[in-house]
């Protein structure tokens, strides 16, 4: 399947929904990360604290990493990644809130306290 016509990047797309049950445990984890981040220099720390004591979701951009998602994955190298956190309203119910419409796969409701765990298959078909 692989030919030279054959592109060997593939972009993967995830859309996560977070509830933040305690503010504070997440604003503490990312002023550690913020502290311990050795790249980072002491003029690009205040703004960073400041930023992340004002906005949970700044917050857990500190903290959620898309490089951890791939740096374990064989035979693939992270080329380019960006990612965002806001506040949203989000009502689970909402026809607007339905990411998976029309593209074949079912979410996995991870509030689903059932025994499926939401597998998908080789062809990447979801066990339900």
């Amino acid at each position: 399947m692989s030919t030279p016509e054959t592109s060997r990047f593939v972009r993967l797309r995830v859309d996560l929904v977070l509830q933040v049950d305690d503010e504070k445990a997440v604003t503490s984890a990312a002023l550690a990360r913020i502290a311990d981040d050795g790249d980072m220099t002491d003029d690009e720390r205040l703004p960073a604290r400041n930023t992340v004591n004002e906005d949970a979701a700044e917050a857990l951009a500190y903290l959620v990493d898309p490089f951890n998602l791939v740096g374990d994955v064989p035979g693939v190298e992270l080329q380019q990644a960006s990612w965002s956190s806001e506040q949203i309203d989000y009502d689970p119910d909402s026809p607007e809130w339905d990411l998976d419409e029309g593209d074949g796969y079912e979410l996995y409701d991870v509030s689903d306290k059932s025994d499926d765990k939401g597998e998908r298959d080789d062809a990447g078909n979801s066990g339900n």
